[in-house]
C-alpha cells in the first residue's frame, strides 16, 4: 500500500452482516475519499454476550457474501493479531501498516455506549471518528455520555477528516437504513448453520482467516 492510503475501519460482530453495512461502506468510500473499507469481524465483542453469537467462521462468511465489492474487505484480522479491545487493535494495525491513514467508522448506536469502551479517549486521540446515523439512534446519540467530552472536538462535516487535529469526530447521514442483525437473527435463526453447510471448509477458516 502506498503512503497515505486511506482505510475506514468498521468494527462489529457482523452477527450476521447485512445490506446496511454494505450501504454505509459504499457511501463512506464515495463521500470520505477512502481507498478501502475494512470490516473488522470481531472474535467476541467484550460488551456483547457470548450466548447467541455465531461462530467467527460463519460471521466472516456472511460478511464476505454481503460485501461484494473489491474495496470492501471483510477480515478477521483481530483473531490473527490476538486483540479483542479496539484500542489494542488500532495500535497493532498502525504498527503493521504505518503507511496507512485509518479512520474509525461507527453507527450512532455504538456512540451511545462508546464511553464503556476501554480507553475510549485514547481511541479518539488515535484515529478520526465518523459516526454514521442509524434509525432511532440519531437523536439520543447526540446526548450520549461520551459527547460531553467530544463536543469541543466536533466537526460539522467529515469531508476534511484527513486534516483534523485529533481528537476529531463528525456525524454523517449517508441515508438511514433500518436493517439490523437482531432482526435477521429473529427472522432466520438458522442463518449461521445455513452458511456453514454451504461450505464445510468455512469451519476450519475460523482459526486462519
Amino acid at each position: 500500500m502506498r503512503k497515505g492510503f486511506s482505510v475506514g475501519l468498521l468494527g462489529g460482530s457482523f452477527n450476521p452482516a447485512h445490506g446496511g453495512h454494505r450501504k454505509m461502506s459504499l457511501a463512506a468510500l464515495e463521500r470520505l475519499g477512502l481507498d478501502e473499507v475494512w470490516w473488522l469481524v470481531s472474535p467476541q465483542n467484550p460488551l456483547k454476550p457470548v450466548a447467541g453469537m455465531a461462530p467467527l467462521a460463519a460471521r466472516l462468511a456472511s460478511a464476505r457474501l454481503v460485501a461484494r465489492h473489491p474495496r470492501i474487505r471483510p477480515t478477521a484480522i483481530e483473531a490473527e493479531l490476538g486483540t479483542q479491545l479496539t484500542v489494542d487493535t488500532l495500535q497493532a494495525l498502525r504498527h503493521r501498516f504505518p503507511q496507512v491513514r485509518f479512520l474509525w467508522l461507527m453507527g450512532s448506536d455504538n456512540l451511545l455506549q462508546f464511553h464503556r469502551w476501554a480507553d475510549w479517549r485514547v481511541i479518539a486521540r488515535t484515529v478520526p471518528i465518523v459516526v454514521m446515523a442509524r434509525p432511532h439512534y440519531v437523536g439520543p446519540s447526540q446526548s450520549a455520555p461520551a459527547m460531553g467530552w467530544f463536543r469541543r472536538y466536533r466537526h460539522k462535516s467529515a469531508a476534511g477528516w484527513k486534516d483534523w487535529q485529533l481528537p476529531g469526530i463528525a456525524t454523517v447521514d449517508f441515508g438511514l437504513d433500518s436493517r439490523s442483525a437482531t432482526a435477521i437473527r429473529r427472522e432466520e435463526p438458522g442463518w449461521a448453520d445455513d452458511i456453514l453447510e454451504q461450505d464445510p471448509l468455512l469451519e476450519r477458516q475460523e482459526q486462519t482467516a
